[in-house]
């Protein structure tokens, strides 16, 4: 079948299902070190008692059926070892429908994952390393030629994840139709890298620029994804590039990389991968071709909702429209925050919480804290707590109920929870009493790094949450009761 099929685009495949399995290593990664505080038996937010209330319909997982912390990490565990192998390119040293079915068990676990993650997934690349892992399932091996009718799904896909966002922008924040967004962005991010306050610094007129150059790619270069080479592979290099640029500049964990990932199915690398193998110009067989027609019919049908919502003037970002995360809209940052507000975590030994008592800070991984410490680079891998942190800064509300939780475990001196902190200020025994307070940090100039090499200026502006102890301290025989604000 000549149609079915494009064997100039092995390459871009090759380099596709490489990329994209080394994206779900990530993942699966991230997924295996962080669980056990944040959604296993003994969680901030544990599996078993979400499946409790939500039922499978809503949520379909393997871990509606069963949960135990050991079959969660053996499920994150063997993800992560079948998204190595695939990297490796063991999908195209075995037979077609063994590779299918590796790529069809990194979805099912991943998905497993996400529908039970609750708001430590709730990110947009959860949905689009689903919705990509799930298409992946259909682009073959080496035995055959890739398939025309998934490359031009995956081009659907990086065309909604474009313009998407770049209509939710122009919709969203006056600062984007000013091209004054950038003034503030690098600063205010969820997580800025170390790069950042280099962006930030820059004029004033380049971020003008940055903000049009933004606008055009993923406005109008979409577009050109559509036409023929190699238009499509200069409009897919541009994506490359900005997204690239965004990797430079923050952390956003593998939604650039996988952006990137899928912008290169689009490139023909005809001219330097030179006639593809022989095995690569074969036919597929008809028990290949109906499932990836019928899966095709599919995301048609079901892409009729991000249609209708980029259509909108109530258009959402982020948005799952079934329960399988197989087609979704995207978008990010409709809104730009003028100031960054964080969250400092202290604790302290003392039998008395005075305000000049012996407060000592907790200091997270990624999120900003010590003013003198510049941010590191995270991305791809995702750090969850961190991310959160920045949320409940923005607002108490994105902080329940998860952070009153946090505040329990750290004052049980929780093993796992530590793990997920930089530095534990109270090696020894866990703190006495927790308290919170919101700093507000700025970029530092560049007089002020050079005096003092602190990359944040802060300063204090409120209480979040007052001193608070363990309720098992506070009444007797109140063990395992909670926590109680002085």
């Amino acid at each position: 079948m000549d149609w079915f099929t494009s064997p100039g685009y092995w390459l871009a495949r090759l380099v596709f299902q490489r990329a994209l399995a080394g994206v779900y290593l990530f993942a699966f990664l991230g997924a295996a070190l962080q669980f056990r505080a944040l959604i296993g038996a003994k969680g901030m937010l544990p599996v078993p008692r979400y499946v409790q209330y939500v039922p499978f319909r809503r949520a379909p997982s393997l871990f509606q059926l069963h949960y135990s912390d050991r079959f969660f990490a053996g499920c994150a565990w063997a993800g992560a070892a079948i998204a190595a192998a695939l990297a490796a390119g063991v999908g195209d040293m075995v037979p077609l429908g063994a590779a299918m079915a590796m790529w069809a068990v990194l979805w099912l676990l991943y998905l497993s994952i996400v529908n039970v993650g609750q708001t430590w997934y709730s990110f947009g690349w959860e949905s689009l390393l689903l919705e990509v892992g799930f298409l992946a399932v259909f682009l073959g091996n080496a035995r055959i030629g890739p398939p025309v009718l998934v490359l031009w799904l995956l081009r659907w896909v990086v065309f909604r994840v474009e313009f998407g966002a770049g209509l939710i922008k122009m919709r969203g924040d006056a600062c984007w139709r000013e091209l004054t967004c950038l003034y503030y962005h690098h600063e205010t991010q969820p997580m800025p890298g170390p790069l950042s306050w280099f962006f930030h610094r820059l004029p004033r007129p380049l971020h003008r620029v940055e903000c049009a150059a933004n606008h055009v790619t993923q406005l109008f270069v979409p577009v050109l994804l559509f036409t023929p080479q190699p238009v499509a592979s200069y409009a897919a290099g541009a994506v490359i590039a900005t997204q690239l640029w965004l990797v430079l500049s923050g952390n956003f964990a593998w939604l650039n990389w996988l952006t990137i990932t899928l912008a290169v199915s689009a490139v023909d690398f005809t001219g330097l991968a030179g006639p593809p193998p022989a095995a690569a110009s074969a036919g597929a067989p008809l028990w290949f071709v109906v499932p990836v027609c019928a899966v095709t019919v599919l995301v048609l049908w079901l892409s009729r909702h991000p249609v209708v919502n980029m259509t909108s003037r109530r258009q959402v970002m982020n948005r799952s429209f079934d329960s399988l995360h197989l087609v979704n809209t995207y978008g990010a940052f409709g809104s730009v925050g003028r100031i960054r507000d964080e969250v400092v975590v202290e604790g302290t030994a003392d039998r008395v919480p005075r305000e000049d008592g012996d407060w000592r800070e907790y200091e997270f991984k990624g999120k900003p804290g010590d003013p003198r410490r510049i941010p590191r680079q995270f991305a791809p891998y995702h750090l969850r707590l961190d991310w959160l942190m920045w949320f409940a800064a923005l607002s108490p509300g994105y902080a329940h109920p998860w952070f009153g939780e946090l505040v329990e475990r750290l004052l049980e001196g929780d093993r796992d929870t530590l793990r997920l902190i930089r530095r534990n200020p109270f090696p020894d025994a866990p703190p006495r009493y927790v308290r919170a307070r919101v700093y507000r940090y700025r970029f530092t100039t560049w007089r002020e790094l050079r005096e003092t090499g602190a990359w944040w200026h802060r300063r204090p502006v409120r209480e979040y949450l007052p001193p608070t102890r363990l309720a098992a301290e506070f009444r007797a025989g109140g063990a395992g009761a909670g926590s109680e604000a002085e």
